[in-house]
């Protein structure tokens, strides 16, 4: 139970009780997490508890004239239990987006054959992760936006963005090379990288797998190696983790990165996602 005040008397009076309820509600928000509110009893109110939250205090700091200390300090108060309330929301959110999503199928192949031979594998393109996506983390309160940079002779760099109307938001950020494949100008390498970060980023943030879309025929092809925007992005993050290459490549039982079977990609992003959060982690 939190401590027993006064009723408020004059000015002075009134700034010395703010600051302690403002003391008093930090130790006990910062005890429950940052709960929804403060419990303060008054004089002749012993089974009956107020509840208090940092916006009330600041407007009953307001209306009895406390001192701008005391008002700096409930609305540094305020700012944080709101940005406490808003990441909650988007954990509880992110888990009924989880619960809701479709099951996303590879609809589109790639099967060509050159000096490096055959590249054959089955993918998901962003329209249609979208429009599958899309629906669901509106109905949640979330939405999808990118951030995109793409210097001369440096990596290009994209950032999803997962934000929920609440405010709260959380970032995933993939680099690759510009994708030179086939007869691509400079501006269609640019925009195959973009689309081709655009999708895995979005997979990342949300946790999405996608399966083949066998319809009664064979699955995945075994015999394709990764593209090389696949092995920039490995080399990126491999280089981002600070991962030993050949540690990493024997784990996967590859020669070399660009050597890895298409089949292993997903598996691999996993290896150093996992990685690159336990760094992130032990800061």
């Amino acid at each position: 139970m939190a401590e027993v005040i006064d009723r408020p008397g004059n000015e002075q009076h009134i700034g010395g009780l703010a600051l302690g309820v403002v003391a008093k509600a930090k130790t006990a928000m910062e005890a429950r997490q940052m709960g929804n509110a403060v419990e303060i009893q008054r004089p002749g109110e012993h089974t009956a508890a107020a509840v208090m939250t940092p916006m009330e205090m600041l407007d009953r700091a307001v209306s009895q004239n406390a001192s701008v200390e005391t008002l700096s300090k409930l609305m540094d108060l305020q700012e944080r239990w709101e940005a406490n309330q808003a990441r909650k929301a988007f954990a509880a959110a992110m888990s009924a987006v989880k619960a809701d999503l479709p099951r996303i199928v590879k609809t589109r192949k790639v099967d060509f054959t050159s000096a490096k031979g055959r590249t054959n594998y089955q993918y998901e393109d962003l329209a249609g992760i979208m429009d599958q996506v899309s629906p669901v983390l509106s109905r949640h309160g979330l939405s999808v936006r990118y951030r995109t940079l793409a210097e001369p002779n440096q990596p290009i760099s994209v950032t999803c963005i997962i934000e929920h109307a609440d405010g709260h938001h959380e970032e995933n950020t993939l680099m690759a090379g510009r994708d030179d494949s086939g007869n691509k100008n400079s501006i269609q390498q640019i925009g195959s990288t973009v689309t081709y970060l655009q999708r895995y980023t979005l997979k990342a943030a949300l946790g999405l797998a996608a399966a083949a879309d066998d319809d009664g025929a064979k699955a995945d092809d075994t015999t394709g190696v990764i593209t090389e925007a696949e092995c920039e992005i490995i080399l990126s993050m491999i280089d981002e983790t600070e991962s030993d290459i050949a540690k990493f490549c024997a784990t996967l039982q590859i020669g070399s990165v660009k050597e890895m079977p298409a089949v292993k990609f997903r598996r691999a992003v996993g290896m150093l996602e996992a990685k690159k959060r336990k760094v992130a982690a032990n800061g």
